[in-house]
């Protein structure tokens, strides 16, 4: 089944498309993407997880198509920088 994995920082973007077995989880599509060697700051104990911006957790299987998305953790309060902007 083919799928997307995509992951982004301040300065670079990953996108890519690979097979995976099919019912293959989330943590499985990540793990046999390679990101995590990529990328090896990535935890996914802390960081969420979805699919097309949408929040799942690591045991969700994907389906053909998907885009299995590993987000950043925030970085600043968004009411903070709200204010800062008026």
């Amino acid at each position: 089944m083919n799928v997307g994995v995509c992951y982004a920082e301040v300065d670079r973007q990953l996108w890519m498309r690979l097979e995976v077995p099919d019912n293959s989880t989330i943590a499985e599509t990540i793990q046999l993407s390679g990101v995590l060697k990529l990328y090896p700051e990535i935890n996914l104990v802390s960081q969420k997880v979805g699919i097309f911006g949408k929040l799942a957790k690591l045991d969700t299987p994907v389906q053909e198509g998907d885009r299995v998305e590993i987000y950043r953790p925030i970085t600043a309060d968004p009411q903070l920088v709200q204010r800062r902007r008026r």
